[in-house]
């Protein structure tokens, strides 16, 4: 190979990867305080409500929600105004086992006929730490509203670089008490208390 080859060769191999670093997406920001100020929407896809409750004593049921959809306002120089207003359909219930899935959406447990929406809108957010927060709401279940806090964790922002919107990540942690909710079959052979642990990611409005 010539000296000219050569040198075309490796012209051509920096352009190349030129052009890839230029179309890599730049990594989240795991900064709290960067995050860009708006309203943004549940991105429903990757947004999930993952339950875990005691079977027998012996193991734990997992199972989780889909479909969730609703709202989140904030502006990180004023974290303790974020407000969550969201809703998810209790029939979209899932234990990987359908025989158990069908029991819980009948009447003895969720009764997703009669009360097909569960939701959580939010009262008061107290800043932990950075990147912390607990969030104190309205949790509607089983047509009873009682209060939940959730223990969140900030995770990143930044593009996504599948849709190119705006993201916003975070995860959450709570406890419920099943039976003051009314769903209270086989307490306590299986478990009254219900841990929530929540994967929530939230697209700001493109107007935005």
């Amino acid at each position: 190979m010539t000296l000219t080859r050569i040198f075309a060769a490796a012209s051509a191999a920096l352009l190349l990867a030129g052009t890839a670093d230029a179309q890599a997406p730049a990594a989240p920001n795991k900064n709290p305080a960067a995050v860009e100020a708006g309203t943004y929407q549940v991105e429903p896809i990757h947004t999930r409500v993952l339950f875990k409750v005691s079977h027998l004593g012996f193991s734990y049921w997992y199972g989780d929600f889909a479909g969730v959809s609703g709202t989140l306002s904030l502006d990180p120089k004023h974290p303790a105004a974020a407000q969550l207003d969201v809703s998810l359909p209790v029939a979209s219930v899932s234990s990987v086992n359908s025989k158990l899935d069908d029991e819980l959406k009948g009447a003895d447990w969720l009764d997703t006929a009669q009360f097909p929406t569960a939701t959580f809108v939010s009262r008061k957010v107290t800043p932990t730490g950075t990147g912390h927060a607990d969030v104190t709401g309205d949790l509607t279940l089983h047509g009873v509203t009682k209060p939940l806090v959730l223990h969140v964790t900030f995770n990143a922002s930044g593009i996504n670089p599948m849709d190119k919107a705006y993201t916003a990540g975070f995860e959450a942690h709570g406890t419920i008490q099943r039976s003051a909710f009314g769903v209270a079959k086989y307490v306590p052979l299986v478990g009254d208390e219900v841990e929530l642990i929540i994967s929530g990611a939230f697209e700001r409005a493109p107007s935005q």
